[in-house]
């Protein structure tokens, strides 16, 4: 009986620690999975893998409702599925923007936003090249003009100064004007040609 006794608290003892050891360790943390934007919009349970929750996290629910208007759900996640995990994002991206231009432009769609901007771009190369030739047209100009000044401040050096003030005195402009103006002047002032009209 008393060794019956003895073994009894011996027994109870580890069962009365142990509840006190669990009770000392933390509770191990809820973990709340948020549904990624595209499970949320398709009102599904968002899975542990899934494919789209990296590419349309919750906080851009606008990014898949493009996408998805326009691919739709099935075929986004196939082509995700295809392709590796590096190319995925960049896919994801041109994808929106498809889809994006898609809704502005339902005929065209990015395609015609391609040839928006070549037109741009060809419009903006054939100005450049206008002013390139215009350039070009006013450096000759400006080389033809700096030649004639040197050709001129070239020629002039072979006169002397003392030659042409020589020149200019022996043979003196208007001269010959002058001297006709004289032979008018003596032919007009002759004693006869003066006194005619007072005494007519």
């Amino acid at each position: 009986m008393e060794s019956s006794d003895t073994y009894t608290p011996a027994s109870s003892a580890p069962l009365s620690h142990s509840p006190t050891s669990s009770s000392s360790s933390p509770p191990p943390p809820t973990v709340v999975m948020t549904p990624c934007a595209a499970c949320k919009i398709l009102r599904r349970r968002c899975a542990e893998k899934c494919v789209l929750a990296p590419y349309f996290p919750p906080t851009e629910p606008a990014k898949f409702t493009i996408a998805h208007r326009v691919f739709g759900a099935s075929n986004i996640i196939k082509f995700l599925q295809e392709l590796p995990e590096s190319q995925r994002a960049d896919a994801v991206t041109s994808m929106v923007y498809e889809a994006s231009s898609r809704i502005r432009d339902p005929v065209y769609g990015c395609a015609g936003a391609i040839c928006q901007l070549q037109k741009q771009v060809n419009e903006l190369q054939a100005q450049l090249a206008k002013s390139q030739a215009e350039l070009v047209t006013m450096q000759l100009q400006q080389a033809n003009l700096v030649a004639l000044i040197c050709m001129e401040m070239a020629q002039s050096p072979e006169e002397s100064p003392q030659q042409s003030v020589d020149d200019f005195i022996s043979t003196p402009p208007h001269s010959g004007g002058y001297q006709s103006g004289m032979n008018f002047f003596e032919e007009n002032t002759s004693p006869n040609s003066l006194w005619e009209p007072l005494w007519t």
